[in-house]
């Protein structure tokens, strides 16, 4: 191939690599797997996931919820980046 590209993929991986569209997209990723990595009731009880500059924002406004989060923090960071499977999330936040 030309240029150094090996296939469309490989250029493809470079494109949002380097793009500013990856953290989004890994956000979205995230946002349609949790349910998955976290279970039914706690996704359920979540109202909103971001992923801004590798810090996972988790919001609920189930009390009991915040405190089992809090204390899973390390747990979160490391389902979502295997899923991911690449070191996403540096640090949970719970709101």
């Amino acid at each position: 191939m030309r240029h150094g590209i090996s296939s469309i993929g490989d250029a493809l991986r470079e494109y949002m690599n380097k793009s500013r569209l990856k953290p989004r997209m890994m956000e979205v990723r995230i946002q349609e797997n949790w349910e998955q990595l976290m279970g039914k009731t706690i996704a359920r009880y979540t109202e909103n996931i971001q992923l801004i500059d590798a810090k996972l924002i988790i919001t609920t406004s189930v009390a009991p919820l915040k405190q089992e989060l809090n204390y899973a923090r390390e747990k979160i960071i490391k389902l979502v980046n295997e899923m991911l499977g690449e070191p996403v999330v540096r640090e949970v936040i719970i709101n």
